[in-house]
């Protein structure tokens, strides 16, 4: 069977159908859907590397406050002193007491210890007592804020851990404060750092 010439060409024009498809289906189509998941990911890490810079400020601010934290902690750990707070507690309630004329009424002292927790035990060469105080005295509104700044300013920590402030018609003008105090007491275990 001889072909025609129009027959030739429509046989050749098929074929050339038929390459164009198959490279069309099985090069062109998957290197475009590679090429647009490449263009994703482009974009995933331009956006990723807008926000490292974000992340390194976020990094560098957390890093400069757990310094500060940790620089407030040695200084509250300087200002506990070891061994003697109860003692410099008592001299300084009474020298200032005395010394702003305040008439103190009841004090009531007492001392717990404060154990750590199980994992910290064998870790920590540190133990620590907690002293309470709890004091009524009465004081005029002037000397009762000296006294409370005079206590902020002792050489090792104390909280005020509640303060009630009562107009007393039997004693006026003075007024009758219930103060509740406390220091922590650090003390080194044996064996352990000096």
């Amino acid at each position: 069977m001889v072909l025609k010439s129009r027959e030739k060409i429509l046989i050749f024009l098929v074929l050339i159908a038929v390459a164009i498809w198959t490279f069309d289906h099985f090069y062109y189509s998957p290197q475009k859907k590679k090429i647009s998941q490449l263009k994703e990911e482009i974009k995933s890490a331009d956006l990723r590397l807008k926000e490292s810079p974000l992340f390194i400020q976020g990094v560098e601010n957390m890093e400069s406050e757990v310094s500060r934290l940790e620089k407030e902690l040695q200084g509250l750990i300087e200002r506990m002193l070891k061994g003697e707070e109860s003692r410099s507690l008592l001299k300084h309630l009474a020298r200032d007491s005395y010394r702003l004329q305040m008439k103190l009424v009841s004090l009531d002292l007492r001392e717990e210890r404060i154990s750590p927790p199980e994992e910290e035990k064998a870790t920590s060469p540190f133990q620590y007592r907690k002293v309470t105080a709890l004091m009524v005295l009465n004081s005029t509104y002037s000397a009762l804020e000296a006294y409370l700044k005079s206590i902020e300013e002792l050489p090792f920590l104390v909280t005020v851990d509640h303060l009630q402030v009562e107009r007393n018609d039997g004693t006026f003008p003075l007024l009758k404060v219930t103060m509740g105090l406390n220091v922590l007491v650090m003390s080194v275990s044996e064996g352990g750092v000096k």
